[in-house]
């Protein structure tokens, strides 16, 4: 597995366009959106510009250096056989899809403890008031991200169009999950659909981590539909996922 990532690792610096994408982008949207964080009526909610900007942050981390960059690894080595002749030799299916998602959970990791401490200063949200509730967060992100994007490849035709099949689920994070639009100001029916979207509960904890206000019911909660959808996503790659290229 560690071949494999080391491999993955020098493939994924040749990619430019998805280097670029993992790399930058991440580190671009938060200051993009915060002057549209500030516009918005945050008292009533009792969060602050920073309170919805680092965990945004560390969001967009996930859906672009482990959603979207991952999506088109899947599909790209899929394409190129890669994937069939990995499955001949000793490595077991979910061994080769940890070992090419490695180099990309290892970035996403990376980059989001810098946004968050960058974010902490520049913001001034200091340190985390429950930092257990963050971890939990970041890992639950990290492990569905990953298997999202193996899901997300399982319907890709090609490496071009796997950015496109992955821009769905992108915009719906962003603008449903909490990244830039908090849920507290939200509409009661739009909010309580929103919940129940894949990177809510990571936001939520992330969230709850920093300000420490998270109920022991908000966190069951969350921790619940971050956990199914962890296990729905396992499901459909087993049941999906195309080891083969498209035809």
């Amino acid at each position: 597995m560690l071949a494999l990532a080391r491999a993955e690792l020098l493939l994924l610096g040749r990619s430019k366009g998805t280097l670029f994408a993992a790399l930058f982008v991440p580190l671009v949207l938060p200051f993009s959106a915060r002057s549209a964080t500030k516009d918005m009526d945050l008292a009533g909610s009792g969060l602050s510009v920073g309170d919805v900007l680092l965990p945004g942050a560390i969001g967009f981390s996930l859906l672009f250096a482990v959603y979207s960059a991952l999506t088109a690894v899947f599909v790209a080595r899929r394409e190129e056989l890669v994937l069939k002749r990995l499955r001949t030799g000793e490595l077991r299916d979910t061994e080769i899809l940890a070992g090419a998602a490695l180099p990309s959970l290892c970035i996403g990791l990376g980059q989001s403890v810098l946004l968050a401490v960058g974010c902490a200063i520049v913001l001034d949200v200091g340190a985390p008031q429950a930092p257990q509730y963050a971890v939990l967060g970041l890992l639950a992100g990290l492990v569905l991200c990953a298997a999202l994007a193996a899901v997300t490849a399982s319907f890709s035709r090609t490496s071009e169009s796997a950015q496109v099949t992955a821009l769905p689920l992108i915009f719906v994070s962003m603008l449903g999950s909490g990244m830039l639009i908090p849920l507290e100001v939200l509409p009661d029916r739009l909010a309580t659909f929103c919940e129940l979207l894949p990177l809510t509960p990571v936001t939520t904890l992330l969230r709850g981590g920093w300000t420490g206000d998270l109920s022991n019911g908000d966190l069951l909660r969350a921790a619940l539909i971050a956990l199914a959808w962890i296990v729905l996503a396992v499901f459909a790659v087993r049941r999906w996922f195309r080891w083969e290229p498209r035809h």
